[in-house]
């Protein structure tokens, strides 16, 4: 079986070399049942959770009876808050809640071990060497020179200085989207088309999950 491999690509987007994906990460089997429980359970995590009605014990007012129990010929009523009224409570409406799903780590870890493989196996793994000129439309340039279309996910290394200008060029790119080495998540791999690589990110990315493999 042919080895797994990124392309290495320079400032113009010119092809500079190759470099070869770890098994272990790129080259594992595409679980997508997996995929889609863990990307549900980040979705619902990102959810709020802050909708809120009020019943009508928490409804302002109502406390007196709109009119007497008989003889009026209207229906009886002991209060206007009643959800039955206009302004009145609100019956089984939204409260504030959680919406996260426990995923227990091994799961996301190889949940994102099969996106990162299946955008290995399209070709979709790019490593951006010798980027710096921290321009916009040098960052489009690369991308049209390597002919990478599409939504990208460009993956920097707080701690490495390089990722300054990648970072600058790419930001006011629609069609970019930006993820630090350590908080890489299922999600953004899956609705990106290709992944971009800084030499720094990828080595301490590659070298950080195989020490949790």
């Amino acid at each position: 079986m042919a080895k797994l491999q990124a392309k290495v690509i320079d400032a113009t987007g010119a092809s500079t070399g190759t470099r070869d994906l770890p098994e272990e990460i790129f080259g594992g089997t595409v679980n997508v049942p997996l995929m889609h429980q863990v990307v549900t359970a980040q979705l619902a995590e990102a959810r709020s959770g802050t909708a809120s009605t009020k019943t009508r014990s928490e409804v302002r007012g109502g406390g007196k009876k709109p009119w007497r129990q008989k003889g009026t010929g209207r229906a009886r009523h002991g209060s206007t808050r009643s959800p039955i009224w206009s302004g009145g409570g609100v019956v089984f409406g939204p409260k504030p809640r959680s919406y996260s799903v426990k995923v227990n780590k091994k799961m996301r870890a190889a949940a994102l071990r099969s996106a990162l493989a299946d955008k290995a196996n399209a070709g979709q793994v790019w490593i951006l060497d010798g980027f710096t000129d921290p321009k916009t439309k040098v960052a489009a340039a690369a991308l049209k020179g390597a002919g990478i279309a599409g939504r990208v996910l460009v993956v920097l290394d707080p701690e490495d200085e390089a990722s300054l200008p990648v970072d600058r060029a790419f930001r006011n790119l629609g069609n970019a989207a930006f993820s630090l080495v350590g908080s890489i998540g299922t999600y953004d791999v899956l609705v990106a088309e290709s992944i971009i690589f800084t030499p720094s990110s990828f080595e301490r990315f590659t070298n950080k999950t195989k020490e949790a493999v």
